[in-house]
């Protein structure tokens, strides 16, 4: 069974982010979306709420694609996370050259802890490839309308914990 490991903190998960596991359930019979606990970012959602947006999420994505998606929180190595979870392969979205730089030394370092696993970059649909958490969240706090980067679910939760109406 190939196993793949999508890593990201997913607060909140949006469009960009299911395309890419709509296109990365394409490769492996079973992915992992890794839900990272970085206390240093200190997400705007709770991990049990961004696991919970997730699983909802992909349940439909699991079912459409016959593939196995589930979340797995972690806190540790990227690289000892996909061993945890059996995977032999991570896989990484990429929206800009900037991004490419960034995950080109991590490859790097990951290759060099493990090199039986293997790193594979799905490039953001040209329509997702401005789509950001970060964005997504600061245009949310300032009222503007972020609908047409989330799905309707998490639209409600990033406007019910920012405390807004829609």
């Amino acid at each position: 069974m190939r196993v793949g490991l999508y890593p990201g903190t997913f607060d909140p998960i949006t469009i960009g982010h299911i395309d890419i596991i709509r296109r990365a359930s394409a490769l492996v019979d079973k992915l992992v979306i890794g839900v990272a606990i970085n206390r240093d970012k200190g997400p705007l959602f709770p991990l049990e709420e961004r696991v919970a947006m997730i699983e909802a999420e992909c349940a439909k994505l699991s079912e459409e694609t016959g593939t196995e998606i589930v979340a797995h929180p972690f806190e540790n190595l990227l690289i000892n996370c996909a061993r945890d979870v059996g995977a032999q392969i991570i896989v990484r979205g990429l929206r800009a050259v900037a991004d490419f730089e960034y995950e080109f030394q991590m490859v790097g370092m990951n290759r060099a802890l493990d090199s039986s696993i293997e790193t594979v970059f799905l490039m953001a649909e040209a329509r997702h490839q401005a789509i950001a958490s970060k964005l997504v969240k600061e245009i949310a706090r300032l009222d503007g309308d972020v609908s047409k980067f989330v799905t309707p679910l998490v639209n409600e939760k990033l406007l019910e914990r920012l405390g807004k109406t829609a």
